[in-house]
């Protein structure tokens, strides 16, 4: 024991270090280990030849046995390995119990907002119960009423003090207490992998969304975020802060001013003249609240206020405190009255829904600073070592270019050139249009003309919609618009469309640069491949580049718009390349009253995955008949383009012409892809004639197992169930062809999509031959005989092609009858192919 005890002190000493050797102790002086020390942290590899260089080359080292050195590096090695894995427990660690605590506080406010409205429920019961009394008792309503504006005086310090106190007091009472009767956010539950606790008004005055959630960032940091509203809000134009003065309790009092873009070319615009209140509070908690300002501030120009509509902030704000060991605890709270009286009716439900502020403010704000966190971090990763800021500036820009050719604002140099009302195309033109990079400017000598529409869609999902547009450009674009626009870019190269005529080729290169991090916003740049008809030109490259932002193309998000949104690049893609952004927005609007139960008792989907619970990262087709059979929505159209003087006449000619061929096919994809116009017997992605989906999966597999002798699964016996959920998530791609003179795809599982990088909805719209290269065809047809006499074949290892255009290699493919259980008849034919990855 007395040598045991020895032993432990001279280890924990520093003048010795030890470790085990083959049962023994060795020693190493204080030298040794400082010479030790300076070997890893040059060469922490083992392998290196460098490393046993510096060793030969350190005399105190050369005492030492080779064995015992590398025993002491492989010591080292894990005792580093424990450290970083001991960091990262304890990180996560502190992330759960800050978590917790944020839990247990929404528990506590869930519990008082329990017990006001079992009191208030026993209050209206003993009111009915009275019949002299005809109306209810007022105080009921103090809970689920917003108190009206202050009518202090707020022309001075004073008054403005006091104004921002009863805002501090009114939002912390809406974002830890039951001032606002909460509901849950429909379709965003908590868990685990839940960007935060998200909830929206019930009842109260105008439409308010709060969210509450876990942000590695510190809070001045957060504070700083969130108050530079337009890097984050999309939506917001401008804001600018009129007056700054200290208050008395170490915190700030700002009148701003702030104009938001109109999502539609159907309403204006709004803006709001607000008081900004930022301090911090007894416990350390930063607060950031605001509510608009009874007044006429009008910011810098009253004229350009006058395309506004005035709408009101009711007080609302940001609620940031710090947490043990780093990161903070936010809550969010935005409370607003967007003046839904001056929009047409058919565009309110947009105005009266907190669903929309909640994604377009509330969750959008704790995304961006989780992003942002992720970025510090050097938790993401992007395409062509761009770094996240540059690629977060594009999106940005992407985005403000679209808005600004929506609204138009006579302050921008825009003016309406015509309004077609037969067609309800609006042609606007911008005669001092400049794109500035800070670089570079590229300006026009004409302008800029911008042709846009809006228009109601009935019956389909918008990002159903948006992601047929993203992945079949070719059905509504046209390749010569696109390289019109893109010579434009460049100087002096204007071109009237037609003059260099050429073909586009169909393949069109999907390149990602980024994504947030629930990919809800995906930025990629678009190549299109063409090929000039002018014989002289044939060795010139008429490939066209664009950079494309694509969002929400999740269809179980609610409330949230999807967004196409793309310009023509340079294909050196500089980071301070000029953008003259164009595309499409959806926004969907709340469905009338009766329509979702009337959709669920009208339709039965057949849908091989209306059964599964497919991760939404990846279910892009899953639960149409839960959810927007009969909803309504609008989508807003708006195209640029660059124009010399002398052109702008033949330029509106054509614009005009070719926006209302995109709008014809954008209806026409529309009603072809709508669940609704599919009788309830054809599901949008399988045949007439197509089984329910547990039986279409049994036959699959027991026709493999039939033909093959082995079992598809290799799992024990299972039911339907099961057996079409193991299917679904099987590793090789699965997929099923029709028997026609043209075999059209009509099933895929999930590897079988991400191989073909396409959705159940436009599977139907892929044909066999074009996912085959000549190799594959010719080994097919070589193979057909035997898959007839037999049943099956086995197809060599190649290449194949996804619906983007992408090389696809396989190492197999087996191919084989599917047959109906009833008749014994063929029902299909299936293919599964092995090992299959991106060339």
């Amino acid at each position: 024991m007395a040598m045991v005890a020895q032993q432990h002190r001279e280890s924990s000493s520093g003048s010795m270090n030890k470790h085990l050797d083959c049962g023994k102790y060795v020693r190493y002086t204080a030298e040794q280990v400082d010479a030790l020390e300076r070997v890893y942290a040059e060469c922490p590899k083992p392998s290196s030849l460098r490393r046993q260089q510096l060793i030969r080359e350190c005399p105190i080292l050369s005492n030492i046995e080779p064995k015992q050195i590398k025993v002491w590096f492989q010591n080292r090695r894990c005792r580093e390995k424990q450290r970083k894995e001991s960091t990262g427990l304890q990180s996560v660690n502190r992330k759960l119990s800050a978590m917790n605590k944020l839990l247990m506080e929404e528990n506590d406010r869930l519990q008082k907002q329990v017990s006001q409205l079992i009191s208030e429920n026993g209050h209206m019961h003993q009111q009915l119960q009275t019949a002299s009394v005809a109306t209810t008792d007022p105080s009921c309503e103090s809970a689920v009423s917003t108190p009206q504006r202050s009518l202090r005086d707020a022309n001075n310090p004073a008054g403005l003090l006091s104004i921002a106190e009863e805002t501090l007091a009114e939002f912390l009472s809406k974002a830890t207490g039951t001032a606002v009767d909460w509901v849950q956010m429909p379709g965003m539950k908590p868990g685990p992998d839940s960007v935060g606790i998200f909830a929206i008004s019930h009842r109260c005055h105008g439409v308010a969304a709060r969210a509450c959630g876990l942000v590695s960032l510190e809070p001045p940091k957060i504070v700083e975020i969130l108050k530079d509203r337009p890097t984050w809000f999309r939506d917001c134009r401008g804001l600018e802060v009129f007056t700054m003065f200290p208050a008395g309790n170490g915190g700030t009092i700002e009148l701003i001013y702030t104009q938001m873009y109109a999502p539609t070319i159907l309403a204006p615009a709004r803006d709001f003249w607000t008081l900004r209140y930022t301090t911090t509070l007894e416990n350390g908690s930063f607060v950031v609240c605001e509510r608009s300002l009874s007044g006429t501030g009008a910011g810098p120009n009253p004229a350009a206020a006058s395309q506004f509509v005035r709408a009101d902030i009711l007080p609302s704000g940001y609620l940031i405190r710090p947490c043990d060991g780093g990161g903070s605890i936010i809550h969010i709270v935005d409370h607003l009255n967007l003046g839904a009286w001056s929009v047409p009716e058919v565009l309110r439900p947009l105005y009266e829904s907190s669903k929309v502020v909640a994604q377009k403010m509330t969750i959008a704000a704790l995304r961006y600073i989780r992003q942002i966190a992720q970025e510090t971090s050097g938790e993401v990763v992007y395409g062509l070592g761009r770094q996240p800021a540059v690629l977060r500036t594009f999106s940005q820009r992407l985005i403000r270019g679209f808005n600004d050719a929506i609204n138009g604002f006579s302050d921008d140099g825009w003016s309406i050139l015509n309004c077609d009302g037969a067609e309800d195309v609006v042609v606007a033109v911008n005669s001092a249009k400049n794109l500035s990079t800070g670089t570079s400017t590229v300006s026009f000598l004409g302008g800029i003309l911008c042709v846009k529409a809006s228009m109601l869609l009935q019956n389909i999902p918008p990002a159903v919609l948006v992601q047929f547009l993203r992945e079949h450009r070719s059905e509504w674009a046209d390749f010569n618009v696109d390289a019109y626009s893109a010579a434009s870019l460049k100087a002096s190269s204007y071109a009237y469309p037609g003059m260099r005529p050429t073909r586009f080729t169909g393949s069109q290169i999907i390149m990602p640069l980024g994504h947030t991090i629930e990919h809800e916003e995906m930025l990629e740049v678009i190549r299109l491949e063409g090929d000039s008809l002018i014989h002289e030109d044939a060795f010139i490259s008429r490939d066209i580049h664009l950079l494309q932002m694509c969002t929400g193309v999740d269809e179980n998000t609610v409330g949230a718009c999807s967004e196409l949104v793309f310009a023509p690049i340079n294909e050196m893609f500089p980071d301070d390349a000029p953008l003259l952004p164009s595309g499409f927005r959806i926004i969907p609007l709340d469905p009338k009253p009766g329509d979702s139960q009337d959709a669920l008792t009208s339709y039965k989907t057949l849908d091989l995955t209306s059964s599964l619970e497919v991760r939404p990262a990846a279910n892009h087709s899953a639960g149409y008949a839960a959810s927007s059979y009969t909803a309504r929505s609008v989508l807003t159209i708006a195209f640029q383009f660059p124009f010399e003087r002398n052109l702008q006449d033949n330029v509106a000619a054509f614009a005009c012409q070719y926006v209302r061929s995109v709008i014809s096919s954008v209806q026409r994809v529309a009603t072809a892809i709508s669940p609704s116009s599919l009788s309830p017997a054809i599901g949008p992605k399988l045949s007439l004639g197509s089984p329910e989906a547990a039986t279409l999966a049994h036959w699959i597999c027991q026709s493999y197992s039939c033909h093959v002798g082995a079992e598809l699964l290799r799992t024990d016996p299972l039911s339907g169930e099961s057996i079409l959920r193991t299917l679904w998530h099987h590793q090789d791609a699965i997929l099923c062809c029709s028997l026609k003179a043209l075999p059209v795809l009509t099933f895929a599982n999930q590897a079988g999509l991400d191989m073909l990088e396409t959705t159940l909805v436009a599977l139907q719209d892929v044909t066999l031959d074009k996912i085959f290269d000549d190799s594959g065809r010719k080994a097919m047809f070589s193979e057909f005989a035997k898959i007839t006499q037999q049943g099956f074949a086995y197809l060599p290892g190649g290449i194949c092609m996804s619906t983007m255009g992408r090389h696809v290699s396989y190492e197999q493919a087996i191919v084989w009858k599917v047959f109906a259980a009833e008749d014994n008849a063929v029902h299909c034919l299936a293919f599964s192919f092995i090992n299959w990855s991106f060339v």
